[in-house]
């Protein structure tokens, strides 16, 4: 099997240069001029027509790019709609805005990604925006340390208290630099209104450990392997694109009318 794809990984390798040498060949042999079985004169008759047609590698190159990036995005909004009820309606999932916003936003993040703490305002701001036709879910993805996972769980144990949003803006603005430890995360709970002691006994549940489990299990299945990540119907944006989200949702809005 495995000597199997490397041969199709090395057709797909050489599809261009195959192309090309077909193109070179055809004028030759339309007019009898070339012995097919005769490798040198072939590989002479291609060379030559290379160094005198360089920029057809470029377009084969650039045709070869356009056809697998058509290939990645079309395997992940298939990725998206099979997985469309875990990204958009688990009920698991903590959200701001209306519930029967027509525009749904979800994004993935790490309580200490640097570029997920930069857009939270902007995010937390997105249902007043747009006149409350968004709503916003978050999806706690905790890859970057034990820290962050520590964090996640009280989220979302401050989300059992009612007090998720409060806690979630806390410790986005937790600095990175001095650490996620337990005297940070419990101040940063006690500042939203959240009962520490209860918090902590929700951490250790195997309900709350599970909702972390199963959203990194459903961030490999759709390609999120960094924070953050937003989805917008079948679309993703890799990374804080505030520019690229914000057409989205407009894109979304204006297909809804």
């Amino acid at each position: 099997m495995k000597h199997q794809t490397k041969a199709i990984r090395m057709t797909r390798k050489l599809a261009p240069l195959t192309a090309l040498a077909l193109v070179a060949l055809t004028p030759a042999c339309a007019q009898g001029d070339v012995d097919l079985t005769n490798k040198s004169a072939i590989e002479k008759i291609v060379r030559d027509y290379i160094l005198e047609n360089p920029e057809i590698i470029e377009e084969a190159l650039i045709a070869l790019s356009e056809k697998k990036a058509e290939e990645v995005a079309a395997a992940a909004r298939k990725a998206i709609t099979d997985n469309h009820d875990l990204i958009y309606k688990s009920k698991n999932d903590f959200a701001i805005g209306p519930e029967d916003a027509p525009v749904t936003l979800v994004e993935f993040f790490d309580y200490r990604c640097g570029y997920c703490k930069r857009s939270m305002e902007w995010t937390m701001a997105l249902p007043e925006k747009y006149d409350n036709k968004v709503r916003v879910v978050f999806k706690e993805f905790p890859i970057l340390t034990a820290e962050s996972e520590k964090a996640a769980l009280a989220a979302l144990a401050a989300g059992e208290q009612g007090k998720y949003a409060e806690m979630h803006r806390e410790l986005m603005q937790l600095d990175n630099s001095t650490g996620f430890d337990k005297d940070d995360i419990d101040a940063a709970a006690e500042r939203a209104g959240v009962n520490v002691d209860k918090m902590r006994a929700d951490m250790e549940s195997v309900k709350l450990q599970k909702v972390v489990a199963d959203n990194k299990s459903l961030a490999r299945k759709i390609g999120v392997d960094g924070t953050p990540a937003f989805f917008v119907g079948d679309e993703f944006v890799p990374g804080a694109d505030q520019s690229r989200v914000n057409m989205m949702i407009e894109n979304a809005l204006a297909e809804i009318g």
